[in-house]
């Protein structure tokens, strides 16, 4: 199956950890993806939220995700409308909890990605390809993915796929 996703980078730092994605303060309040989203970032940029649009893609550098294993830090991204995440590597707790819940994250070097480009993301098989700007896009390698994981992220996650295949492949 090939997946196209399109959104404009919104561009975060090095250890982005999940305390600065939504405060351990907030993830009591509610399960509800979407009022949790008003939270996303809101102790590094308090504007954040309000400016995010569907179809946002976070963009970051290493070790993204790291700090505690609070499952509601993929939820809050997901709430928020934006489906992936890139970055020069992710926190394996963060990684493990995405994949759970459905939340693609692609591993590529995102050196030089400004705030608001144009970003393009095709998935066919294992292959992952990024396309940052426009006339002319420039490509990025990334890291594969198997193509397990890109039909259980497809599903919607580790939970959806078993709802639907009843066993893993």
């Amino acid at each position: 199956m090939n997946t196209v996703l399109e959104g404009r980078a919104r561009v975060l730092d090095n250890d982005v950890n999940t305390d600065y994605l939504i405060s351990s303060r907030r993830k009591k309040e509610t399960l509800d993806p979407v009022a949790l989203s008003r939270y996303l970032l809101e102790d590094v940029d308090p504007a954040f939220a309000a400016s995010v649009r569907a179809g946002d893609i976070l963009v970051a550098g290493s070790n993204f995700g790291c700090g505690s294993a609070m499952e509601v830090a993929v939820t809050v991204v997901l709430g928020a409308g934006i489906r992936a995440v890139v970055a020069t590597s992710f926190a394996r707790t963060y990684w493990r909890n995405a994949v759970n819940n459905g939340l693609r994250l692609i591993e590529a070097d995102t050196h030089g990605i400004v705030e608001g480009q144009a970003l393009r993301v095709t998935i066919a098989g294992d292959r992952t390809e990024l396309w940052v700007g426009s006339s002319p896009a420039r490509r990025l390698p990334c890291a594969p993915t198997p193509v397990f994981m890109q039909t259980m992220l497809d599903a919607g996650g580790l939970v959806a796929y078993l709802r639907t295949h009843r066993r893993l492949a």
